[in-house]
């Protein structure tokens, strides 16, 4: 009888357990299905793989200030900071570090694993393996390393186990987004690179065998093996990290991952630790997202676009335990042409596909009074598009009851400036077939005798027969013919519309592999630094790999270099500029934009201090939440933020 007893003793404090462990799980939902991109934005990504690596990897010297707008020193990692010239007056920036960092596995975090991370990712071995590194050259020396020339990194150094610095080239400089320049986090080389260390020089960093020999093991091979294997790699499988989560598991045909609390981790700028256990990541079908949320399956659904999914989630929580949170998005849906192929090379078969498109009624059907037709290379979260459009207020200091006359019209001057702020001048493509037509016959492309278009290019005749890419399981097919495959027909233009898995369309879009596609439907999500230089440079090492387009528009490129060479926190000059890349981008057409949005997060209320419009993401968001046992209802009426309240000025 007492083993008895004993037994359903245990079973019991088993089942309690158990149970405690459920109220303590946050399961999260999203339409957007993770492709394993887990380590770095390098081999590309989606918002899926960037919310996962917020997770994972944190400690950050740098961390975005949402309140200024502006990169400052993570005050969790950096103790100190100090700025000074070289005998070459190029900047040069030591960082103190503190003492007490620690990866996953309680090991410590120097600045060799800082020293590391920039190594890495700038490496031509990773290069070989087609991780795109956009650095181009901001750190001083970083051209020669990465080409190979060098071995070592010449702009940092390693000073001790806490400190090290790093020099920024002043041929780089002026750089308007400076301080993200050293937003590294740091990586185990115990890792990614067994059997080698990072070694200081007069010369600068570099990657040693650990062991003394000559025989080089910081190879491409050996990082195929430790990021890349489908198993095992990093790229998918982190195991040791520096974020405020570890990753338990990940199954990629099931679309799901499970992350569990770093025990190490000290906390992030704001002093918070996370106090949720066990976090599941899922993917969800927009169908039936909702019904999944108010079953209990899944406690967070996290940007919710579909004005079908929005709509009835708004009206099903009514007096109901979940809550609601909406943020303009950073980031647009779009078709992407590969301007390579000799079929979508020309401006103005792009922009006759554009005439063709009938892009209000897509946006209508698919956000409903949620989203905005987009007509240009920006999200209307982001903040140079609120600035430009009115929505926010520029930063321009009061004038001062004693101003004096000429600090009066430096002030009216300024407030001039930033009022002639407009995008009145971005081409738009409305629906006309006509001129669709028009614009394909100035251009050579003639009618066959089997009704479609075709033209002569380097003796060879090409014809308008084209096919479109969309992420399989997105319900965009049926709207894409609708809007687009029809209009095309009309005019002597095929378009076969295909859907492709989420990992083999990014593959394609990002260049890992041959496109035998001319467009690709996708959407992207802007990080917070907005450098386009090296998506659209001319540059024949960027154009087959960071130029996913494959646009070589010089013009383009300058402005996009123009718009990076600004001095930091001169605002005004940034916007302008940023104006006049939009208005080439959108003659020039390298994709047909398509829509931003307004994201929805519904929630169940035992989820507290869920502060996502004041973060870039969920889970930055979520270290800083809680989860109470029970939920309550509440009679919820969401401030809701209407995708036409942010509508261009005038």
């Amino acid at each position: 009888m007492k083993k008895i007893l004993t037994l359903l003793l245990a079973l019991w404090m088993l089942t309690g357990c158990v149970a405690m462990a459920a109220e303590n799980q946050l399961v999260v939902g999203s339409t957007t299905a993770m492709s394993g991109a887990f380590f770095t934005d390098l081999f590309g990504s989606n918002t899926a793989d960037m919310d996962v690596r917020a997770l994972l990897h944190g400690y950050n010297l740098m961390s975005w200030d949402h309140e200024t707008g502006t990169y400052q020193i993570n005050d969790s990692v950096v103790a100190g900071m100090a700025v000074s010239k070289d005998a070459q007056n190029n900047r040069v920036y030591t960082f103190d570090l503190y003492g007490d960092l620690k990866f996953s596995d309680g090991s410590a975090i120097t600045a060799k694993d800082y020293a590391f991370s920039i190594l890495l990712t700038a490496s031509p071995e990773l290069a070989k393996l087609g991780g795109q590194s956009a650095a181009a050259g901001a750190i001083l020396g970083m051209e020669s390393y990465q080409s190979g020339k060098s071995s070592v990194l010449r702009g940092v150094r390693l000073l001790s186990d806490t400190q090290m610095s790093i020099t920024i080239s002043k041929a780089y400089e002026p750089y308007f987004y400076e301080m993200a320049l050293f937003d590294y986090s740091p990586y185990p080389i115990s890792v990614l690179a067994p059997g080698c260390k990072v070694v200081d020089t007069e010369k600068g960093v570099g990657i040693v065998n650990a062991s003394g020999t000559g025989d080089a093991l910081f190879t491409a091979d050996l990082l195929q093996k430790t990021i890349l294997d489908a198993a095992t790699g990093y790229m998918s499988h982190p195991s040791v990290v520096s974020g405020p989560y570890t990753l338990t598991s990940y199954d990629a045909q099931r679309g799901t991952a499970s992350f569990a609390i770093n025990p190490y981790y000290k906390g992030n700028e704001d002093g918070e630790k996370p106090s949720i256990e066990t976090i599941v990541y899922r993917s969800v079908a927009n169908d039936e997202a909702i019904d999944l949320l108010l079953s209990g399956e899944v406690d967070l659904l996290n940007k919710m676009v579909a004005a079908d999914t929005v709509s009835k989630g708004i009206q099903s929580i009514a007096d109901q335990p979940f809550s609601v949170a909406n943020y303009p998005r950073s980031g647009l849906s779009m078709i992407s042409f590969s301007c390579e192929r000799q079929t979508v090379s020309s401006k103005a078969v792009r922009q006759a596909i554009a005439r063709c498109f009938d892009r209000d009624a897509l946006v209508k059907a698919y956000t409903g009074n949620f989203g905005l037709k987009a007509n240009g290379y920006f999200g209307i979260g982001q903040w140079m598009y609120q600035l430009t459009a009115g929505t926010i207020q520029p930063p321009v200091a009061d004038l001062p009851a004693n101003a004096t006359a000429k600090e009066t019209a430096a002030y009216e001057k300024t407030v001039a400036q930033w009022d002639a702020l407009s995008l009145d001048k971005l081409k738009d493509y409305p629906l006309d077939l006509d001129q669709a037509a028009k614009l394909l016959e100035q251009d050579g492309w003639r009618l066959g005798k089997d009704g479609l278009r075709a033209k002569k290019i380097d003796g060879k005749t090409v014809a308008l027969d084209l096919t479109l890419i969309y992420p399989e399981g997105n319900a965009v097919g049926d709207a894409l013919n609708a809007t687009l495959t029809e209009n095309l027909a009309a005019i002597g233009v095929r378009l076969t519309v295909k859907a492709v898995p989420m990992n083999e369309l990014l593959d394609i879009y990002y260049r890992r592999t041959a496109r035998d596609c001319d467009m690709i439907y996708l959407a992207t999500n802007f990080g917070t630094v907005f450098d386009p230089s090296t998506t659209y440079s001319t540059d024949a090492a960027y154009v087959k790999t960071v130029n996913r387009t494959g646009i070589r528009d010089s013009k383009l490129y300058q402005l996009a270099v123009d718009m990076r060479k600004t001095e930091p926190g001169d605002v005004l000059s940034y916007c302008q500029k940023w104006v006049a890349f939009q208005e080439r981008w959108t003659e020039v057409l390298p994709a047909i934009p398509v829509y931003s949005n307004v994201y929805f997060d519904f929630y169940t209320t035992r989820l507290q201090n869920y502060r996502v419009t004041e973060n870039q993401t969920w889970t930055q968001a979520i270290v800083g939440a809680t989860l109470t046992q029970t939920a309550e209802s509440v009679g919820n009426a969401p401030l809701l933020l209407p995708a036409a309240a942010l509508l261009l000025k005038g």
